[in-house]
């Protein structure tokens, strides 16, 4: 099995970086990019994530943040749970008697970018992809409550859902695609807007170039032109090159982990912007396992783990301790008392109950088979490598040792059901029904059904089970409350993971004249396309 990796700490690493950038920002920018601040009116950013394809049917701008499509509602920027607004749509619309059927009225001066018009056929047609088997879409789960969807009229939608579901709203957010390109039924992946995208947004993709894409501001936007004349974002992984290359000038901005992006917090004509997620990191454990699958190690681990010591040593504080996948920012739905104390003591008490007995190299045998398990991290992300160092250091002090494995993403998701991973959640945090469902119901243990980021430690409990259908289901605010309480609750009783934190995201933009950024609660997935750039369309230049 695998040794455990050592690393530099996180903020030894974070002041060996500094070093360089101070270095480097005297040096000349790197050969492959460009300078930024050359054109007022034009922005290059630099991405963690590698370019996406531009399809809604294949999962592009399910939560909203696509420059290229528009969905029928959108968010509205602030502070706390977001408010959805209307994008397509006139109005975000409501539920009839029954709960079941939702009637969406539409604007009628939108055209997409290729001059088509913008009608209820192009609404109807792309939820019916996404629904349709020969798309095989990765989100096609995500909208299973749709019964059916048709037109009605020159300006109406009439979706028909299974049963009643009270965050039907969010999934409004996703972009609107044009009838004539996806009048041909066939997989996702092979759509030609996965790379020549035609939607209503506020941008359109004038060019794509292995890891560089350049957006144009789109003229005839129903909205307005956005003042943000072109857009142009590199793909750069590993997190330092990134932090370096900014120093140097070649980027108007870029997403850096928090220690990393401390570095700029003195450096003048930069800004470090901080916006807050529903983004959480946990460590999954595999129900398979005669380790990870034991209730006792489970909870002894919860109780092990330090988060408090993680969030200010790790993410330098911005970021909050996680219990469950519920942050404060739910409000009533989020239950404060759903915790573990960080307690070794009670952890080894926990599995010394469980007949797991210290060996003499100190790690916990029982029956034969030794406390140890493998860690699965993503080699290019340095906050995830260093979660996994603390978080087995915590699990080795209760006698629990944990073999850290970096891995490459193709290779990870296969061995999910077998090894642990350090992973992230909160994908579609704007209700706690598309926060939670997949990440706990054991609807997903099933063969065929789900990706393999969905109940990732194959975890069964028929209460919560229960308690999820009930929350989706029910539109009375104090029954849904209730419903997620008991998630939770449930969760500490019995946890399939352990929780480590919720992020703050953490960006370092340039100071360059533009105003009218607000905060966002971000989801699990951000880079630039969320940020301060994530409302690009509403950005003023002042000079």
């Amino acid at each position: 099995m695998p040794r455990s990796v050592r690393a530099p700490s996180a903020r030894r690493a974070a002041a060996l970086v500094a070093v360089a950038l101070l270095a480097g920002a005297c040096t000349a920018p790197g050969s492959g990019g460009e300078e930024a601040g050359e054109d007022a009116r034009r922005l290059v950013l630099a991405d963690a994530y590698e370019p996406e394809p531009l399809n809604p049917v294949a999962g592009h701008g399910e939560t909203g943040y696509s420059k290229v499509y528009d969905g029928l509602v959108r968010l509205a920027g602030g502070p706390g749970m977001p408010e959805l607004e209307p994008a397509l749509a006139e109005e975000v619309p409501q539920p009839d008697a029954d709960a079941r059927t939702w009637t969406v009225l539409l604007r009628d001066d939108v055209t997409f970018s290729d001059g088509t018009s913008f009608g209820p056929e192009d609404v109807v047609a792309t939820y019916r992809a996404v629904l349709d088997p020969a798309s095989a879409s990765p989100i096609a789960g995500n909208f299973a409550m749709v019964e059916s969807v048709r037109p009605v009229g020159e300006r109406t939608v009439v979706f028909r859902l299974a049963y009643p579901y009270a965050a039907f709203p969010v999934k409004l957010l996703l972009g609107i695609a044009p009838s004539e390109a996806l009048a041909t039924p066939g997989p996702a992946e092979e759509s030609e807007l996965n790379t020549r995208p035609v939607g209503t947004g506020p941008f359109v993709l004038a060019e794509r170039r292995g890891d560089r894409s350049v957006y144009r501001a789109n003229p005839d936007h129903w909205d307005g032109a956005p003042e943000v004349e072109e857009l142009v974002v590199e793909h750069v992984p590993d997190d330092n090159t990134r932090a370096q290359r900014m120093a140097a000038g070649e980027f108007d901005g870029t997403t850096l982990p928090p220690l990393l992006a401390g570095t700029f917090a003195d450096r003048e004509g930069m800004t470090v912007v901080g916006h807050e997620s529903a983004d959480y990191r946990s460590v999954s454990l595999p129900a398979g396992s005669p380790v990870t699958g034991d209730p006792a190690v489970r909870r002894a681990l919860n109780h092990a783990v330090d988060r408090d010591a993680m969030v200010r040593s790790i993410l330098g504080g911005r970021g909050e301790p996680a219990f469950t996948p519920v942050p404060e920012v739910f409000g009533e739905h989020h239950d404060p008392g759903a915790v573990f104390a960080h307690d070794p003591d009670r952890a080894r008490r926990l599995l010394d109950e469980d007949g797991w007995v210290p060996g003499p190299d100190g790690v916990r045998v029982r029956e034969g088979v030794r406390a140890e398990f493998t860690l699965m991290y993503f080699p290019e992300e340095t906050l995830r490598r260093d979660l996994a160092q603390a978080f087995a250091s915590d699990a080795l002090a209760v006698g629990v040792e944990v073999d850290l494995e970096a891995v490459d993403r193709p290779q990870f998701r296969p061995r999910i059901p077998v090894d642990a991973g350090l992973l992230g959640g909160g994908d579609v945090p704007y209700d706690p029904d598309t926060q939670l469902y997949n990440g706990l119901h054991s609807v997903y243990t099933r063969e065929g059904v789900g990706g393999p980021f969905d109940n990732p430690s194959d975890h069964v409990d028929p209460a919560v089970d229960a308690a999820l259908d009930a929350g989706r289901r029910s539109l009375d605010p104090q029954e849904r409350v209730a419903a997620y309480r008991t998630v939770q609750q449930r969760f500490v009783a019995d946890p399939p993971a352990v929780m480590l934190a919720f992020l703050e995201h953490v960006y370092v933009m340039r100071d360059a004249g533009w105003a009218g950024q607000e905060p966002v609660l971000e989801p699990h997935s951000h880079g630039v396309s969320w940020g301060p750039w994530w409302n690009l369309r509403e950005w003023r230049w002042e000079g």
